[in-house]
């Protein structure tokens, strides 16, 4: 498989690598969002030797490399980049949820459904939470004779993620929460309305009803984390939940609580585990998912996460239907270890 890898930030560096270390794929070209990284050789962009592959802004010269899927990676998503990589006949499977053009709703929707069916290919959506997670516990109810109810806990340390601007954007480190405030975070968190939805249609629920709600913690002491400072009764951090209802009652919960600090005025506990899952059903499932990264990672390093289920699913979506794909028609992508294996020997 032919493989374009769209932008190299903080998640595209470690897909790019990924797709260099994968034997199964190969690097058709990578697309360069600033003028300084155009001209780069690709290995150069991702601590990689030189693959003679060079970055470019030239869309043109992308789509005619003969590709078969782009990883699409970039902070903010361009619909019109998008729609036209579609329209040409190559899947896209995307760590960017399309909030910055109002999330996979309305006009957005259908105009990559529309570009999608033009040109007979895929648009896949994933990463860790939005993604993964989703489709394991979806997995999990197929032990279940009754599913009730199906909730997603989210705890993590999001000090790890350093952008200031996204968090500021979320109404950490202000000193009150404006109801302006408020509503960006809901558009932020739609990732989570959107990941409740794709679980509801996989699960076959039909939602009559999908509630938010979020609240946040203050900072007992400054805090700096060199990147950001968040100095004391300023928000450190927030819970955000979403409840998908039918008729009333809640039968998928997605919440996240992340924090940037645990020194808190309001005394909040966080979950060592990164993911709490509960199925409430016969029987009732539980399940509690950590990551323990290396001692070698860095901070950035737990993009690795968002950017695996990506690449590890390029043969899923290329066998799957066109359109805009659900949770089921891409079903569980998993790790090539073999494949790997052996190219390590």
């Amino acid at each position: 498989m032919r493989i374009i890898q769209w932008t190299t930030g903080k998640v595209g560096t470690l897909s790019l690598r990924a797709v260099l270390d994968d034997p199964r794929l190969e690097l058709a070209g990578v697309y360069a969002y600033s003028d300084a990284k155009a001209g780069v050789d690709a290995g150069r962009l991702c601590g990689r030797p030189d693959t003679g592959v060079t970055a470019t802004g030239d869309i043109d010269a992308l789509l005619a490399a003969g590709a078969d899927t782009v990883i699409y990676t970039p902070f903010m998503a361009d619909l019109d980049h998008v729609v036209r990589l579609l329209e040409s006949g190559l899947d896209v499977i995307s760590t960017n949820l399309f909030l910055n053009v109002g999330g996979i709703q309305g006009e957005t929707e259908q105009r990559l459904a529309d570009a999608c069916e033009r040109g007979q290919s895929s648009l896949h959506i994933t990463g860790i939470n939005p993604g993964w997670v989703n489709a394991i516990t979806a997995a999990l109810t197929g032990v279940c004779r009754d599913v009730q109810r199906v909730s997603i806990y989210e705890s993590a340390d999001v000090s790890v993620y350093e952008s200031a601007e996204t968090w500021q954007a979320l109404g950490i480190s202000r000193a009150e929460i404006t109801p302006d405030l408020a509503e960006v975070a809901k558009l932020w968190m739609s990732t989570f309305r959107d990941s409740v939805e794709r679980m509801a249609v996989a699960l076959g629920f039909t939602l009559t009803d999908l509630d938010f709600d979020i609240e946040y913690a203050t900072a007992s002491e400054t805090v700096d984390l060199g990147w950001l400072t968040i100095d004391k009764d300023t928000a450190a951090a927030l819970r955000g939940a979403w409840s998908g209802k039918v008729d009333g009652r809640t039968v998928i919960y997605s919440r996240v609580a992340w924090y940037l600090t645990t020194k808190l005025n309001e005394g909040w506990e966080f979950d060592d585990d990164h993911h709490n899952i509960v199925i409430d059903g016969e029987p009732a499932v539980h399940t509690r998912i950590r990551f323990i990264a290396p001692q070698s990672w860095g901070n950035h390093e737990w993009d690795t996460m968002t950017a695996m289920p990506a690449v590890n699913t390029v043969f899923d979506v290329a066998a799957a239907p066109p359109g805009i794909l659900s949770l089921k028609d891409v079903g569980l992508p998993c790790a090539p270890a073999g494949v790997w294996m052996g190219a390590r020997t």
